[in-house]
This record gives C-alpha cells, structure tokens and sequence, in this order.
C-alpha cells in the first residue's frame, strides 16, 4: 500500500472526451465512471475487477468531500493513456488522513479507511491545493482491457492466469 501521497499543484491533463458535468455525490460520480468507461472502451470492455476497482475510488473521494470537505466543488473524469484519471475537489483546505481502527478507549471506529482504499487501489494519488482554497484529489486508476482467458495450460480451472 502506498504510505505517502503527492501535495502538487499540477494542472489537471487536458484530455478530449473528458467528464465535466458536475457529479455532485457518489452516485452521480460512480454514473459518470461507468459513461466515460462505457464511451471509451467500447468493444473492448472492462475488466469487472476494474470496474469495480475504479467506483470505489470514485465512491470514496466524492464521500470524502461532502463528509469533511464541505461538498464536491468539482469534477472531472476521463481517460489518460490507460488509466482512468478522476478529480474531486473541496472547499477544505486540511489534507486526508488514516484514522486508527481503534480509538483511544479501544472501540472499534465506523470509519477512516477511505483514504487507505484510495491509495491502494489507484496508481497515483496527488493532493492539489486550489488558488481559492480548498483542495483537489487525484487518482489515476490502472485500466486493463477484458480478456477471454483460454482454460488449458498455464490456466486455473477458474481461468485466471497462474
């Protein structure tokens, strides 16, 4: 698992086809991953892995804004190279964090393993402060094509590459 993440102020990628339309919880955004997907990969599909892979990413960055950063400012998802780039921007200005598991009583918390989610799923991860405030989270999630896999030699009976 990646333990540390950028602080940049790289300029998001100009990227054609990109989603800018403003997905403003994690349903909207998860609706606008699977559009970009669907557009650009069509006829070669998407690995189910990384499908899912890309909406729990995209799930807990939007979740994230509107529980501690006051609300998604903006959006942005497209494709760059082969992976999948998603932007979600709040108005705070305080980085994410890794909440222990157990608080100081030794109760087990209900949240905090969002962040953790994020870096281990995505390939890069950079947080962005914004000239007006606030900050932006990117990640780039690693896309690979479906592919039929034949069962035989150098195959698992379930058909995944050993």
């Amino acid at each position: 698992m990646r333990e540390q993440y950028r602080v940049d102020t790289a300029e998001r990628p100009t990227v054609p086809g990109r989603d800018r339309r403003g997905p403003r919880n994690p349903r909207e955004a998860r609706e606008a991953v699977r559009r970009v997907l669907s557009e650009h990969t069509a006829g070669t599909g998407c690995d189910e892995d990384v499908l899912s892979d890309a909406l729990l990413v995209v799930s807990e960055l939007t979740t994230n804004a509107m529980l501690h950063g006051g609300g998604v400012t903006d959006f942005d998802v497209g494709l760059v190279g082969r992976d999948l780039y998603v932007s979600v921007s709040d108005g705070d200005h305080r980085l994410p964090v890794t909440s222990a598991a157990v608080d100081d009583h030794g109760r087990w918390r209900t949240g905090g393993r969002g962040w953790p989610i994020v870096r281990r799923l995505s390939r890069d991860v950079a947080v962005s402060p914004l000239p007006a405030g606030g900050k932006r989270i990117t990640a780039l999630i690693p896309l690979r094509p479906m592919r039929a896999v034949p069962v035989g030699k150098g195959a698992s009976p379930a058909g995944h590459v050993r």
